[in-house]
């Protein structure tokens, strides 16, 4: 394995180059170039903090590394770290590193956090937004006309013995502008958007209000959509009121104006965003940046209401947002301010609910969502992504093993030179059906119905070579035929966003010959109304096939049955976050093949990423 030998050959056997990136090398190279007191432990600070921040750390937290070891993902040695005194003293003589509040490419807080420059600033700015919008005073009400509607919209928020937390949610974000609601799947979140959007139509009737729905990704996006139109029509209201709640939903980077050409967005602090209430859904998936410009380019007076899991995955990119937010101090703890104004609303309020700090702070505005209502009592997903969740490997296991659920199994994981004949016959099961003849519609149905999801990406169970034995395995039972690349059928991801067609990451296509007897083929996309559009393959930006998916891009999606594919060996990617969020893909069915030592070592760990958030918000 090769080490650093260009230039200064100082740095010789500092870091193992082929773990770390070059860009991260030639920082830390160029940040000790510009030091005054240039040394070892500038130039890993300032290559690891770099490193950090693509494997979703916001910084370098120098007490938990400093004097040992650091690994990459896969267990493999980068390098060893100085003691911590020793670090901390050469990085603030350099004259590149400061405080906070100074103007420094790199930025060391006093718990020894280390953070390139702008993403101290992005979570300082964040910070500042969210405290500021949740420890204002509690807003101004009509009390009666607002008891009314809430009791119209939620008729059992009026029970004295149980708090309706979908209730609660609404009256928070009513009076406080800032809610952030955290549920699983089934918990009934897009239907409580609905609702607290109907009743705050419905207390604003002679003020037109500008609502934004909005999400991480284009699939996202279109999957709130949906579930919107879906509601809307249902609530307890007259057509005018639910006509006003908006049937389109944008990505992020659209909702800021995003342009091609300019890595900057139309709408930030100096031209703010013209909306009055903003709803972001699948809020987990947000990076920490784009979270800092979405708060950046909000006009003060603007309503936020936030919704995801905040068990499930994290962003791909730096920051875990949702989970900060949403921390043991934060959730389902209130002050005695907000306790007494809930008081006359919902009577179980000062039986129920727990009194944190004594001031009103974030905490205000975290609800976490209990009731399930697709995973009930006699649910074995429900029960095994609640023992997931909890890090209960014996329990997760018991149930796994038992024979009280029908739907959670099991099952060995096949040598990799055995997987494709373990794999054959729920291949054939599952994806015959979908490719034969049928209506475009059609096969989009069948495809919600299964899907296998994959923990690695590479390797004998990663979601590449299990796609290349899912087609072998329908070429050789004659299902398909060995046409080229493409062939009718044929599942498409789409991995990058192309705003021109309006297609977006994590799009589904399925190739089909344009028209019938022709044998030229184009790929079918389903739009949010259900509609068709076709596309030359040739115009498609990047895509995988997509039988078998990562659980990472299967986030938002939902099945009527999965196969989890865990790998054979340990790594550090295989956490309790990746296995409930694949667990809680299914509606119906759930089967894992892995080895018990996996699954437990999988159960047990958790994602930990760097961050000062948490404490900031505190």
């Amino acid at each position: 394995m090769s080490f650093l030998r260009a230039y200064e050959t100082e740095y010789e056997g500092w870091v193992e180059t082929e773990l770390v990136s070059q860009i991260a090398i030639e920082f830390g190279r160029f940040m000790n170039s510009l030091a005054d007191r240039p040394s070892e432990g500038v130039f890993l600070g300032a290559t690891l903090v770099s490193h950090m921040t693509t494997q979703g750390n916001i910084c370098l937290d120098l007490p938990v590394v400093a004097g040992r070891v650091v690994y990459d993902e896969h267990g493999d040695s980068i390098c060893h770290c100085p003691p911590l005194e020793v670090w901390k003293r050469d990085l603030l003589d350099s004259g590149v590193v400061g405080r906070p509040g100074d103007f420094a490419p790199l930025i060391l807080d006093g718990r020894g956090r280390l953070y390139l420059y702008r993403y101290w600033q992005y979570e300082s700015a964040l910070a500042r937004h969210l405290c500021q919008r949740a420890g204002g005073q509690l807003g101004a009400y009509d009390k009666p006309r607002l008891i009314d509607l809430i009791a119209k919209y939620f008729p059992s928020s009026i029970d004295s013995y149980k708090i309706d937390w979908q209730a609660l949610a609404a009256f928070i974000f009513l009076i406080k502008g800032l809610c952030i609601i955290s549920g699983g799947p089934g918990t009934g979140k897009t239907s409580t958007v609905c609702k607290i959007l109907g009743l705050i139509l419905e207390l604003n009737a002679s003020c037109p209000l500008r609502i934004a729905l909005t999400a991480p990704t284009g699939k996202a996006a279109a999957r709130l959509e949906q579930a919107i139109k879906e509601t809307r029509e249902r609530l307890p209201t007259v057509p005018e009121t639910w006509e006003k709640i908006p049937q389109h939903a944008c990505t992020v980077h659209r909702l800021l104006g995003a342009r091609s050409s300019s890595p900057y967005f139309l709408y930030n602090k100096d031209n703010p965003l013209p909306a009055d209430i903003v709803v972001l859904d699948e809020a987990s998936m947000v990076d920490l940046p784009l979270m800092a410009k979405l708060f950046e380019a909000l006009r003060p007076e603007a309503r936020v209401l936030l919704l995801g899991d905040k068990d499930q995955l994290a962003s791909v990119e730096a920051g875990a947002v949702l989970g900060d937010i949403c921390t043991e101090k934060n959730v389902e703890k209130f002050s005695a301010e907000l306790i007494e104004t809930l008081g006359p609303i919902f009577p179980a309020a000062h039986r129920e609910l727990e009194r944190g700090a004594i001031s009103t702070g974030l905490h205000d505005s975290v609800v976490q969502l209990r009731k399930n209502y697709r995973f009930g009592e006699h649910s074995g997903i429900g029960a095994l992504a609640r023992a997931v969740n909890l890090g209960n490997a014996d329990e997760a296991l018991d149930i796994l093993r038992g024979s009280g659920f029908s739907d959670v199994g099991w099952y060995p994981l096949p040598s990799a030179s055995t997987l494709a004949s373990g794999l054959a016959g729920t291949v054939i099961s599952e994806y015959g059906a979908y490719l034969q003849d049928g209506s475009v519609a059609e096969k989009f149905s069948h495809l919600d119905n299964y899907r296998i999801l994959c923990a690695l990406r590479h390797g004998p169970y990663g979601l590449f070579t299990i796609n290349q034995i899912v087609q072998r395995i329908l070429e050789r039972h004659g299902v398909v035929a060995p046409l080229g690349e493409i062939y009718p059928g044929l599942p498409l991801l789409i991995t990058k966003n192309d705003y021109d067609l309006g297609i977006f990451n994590g799009d589904l296509g399925i190739v089909v010959h344009t028209e019938k007897g022709d044998r030229s083929m184009s790929v079918a996309f389903r739009n949010p109304d259900g509609s068709i559009r076709m596309v030359h393959p040739t115009r498609l930006p990047e895509y995988e096939i997509a039988y078998a998916m990562s659980i990472h891009k299967a986030q938002g999606s939902e099945f009527d049955r999965i196969t989890i594919v865990l790998p054979d060996t340990d790594v550090p990617i295989l956490t309790r976050e990746l296995l409930y969020t694949a667990i809680t893909r299914a509606r119906k069915e759930v089967q894992i093949w892995a080895t018990e030592e996996i699954l437990r070592k999988t159960i047990t760990r958790r994602i930990r990423r760097s961050s000062g958030l948490r404490e900031a918000l505190l």
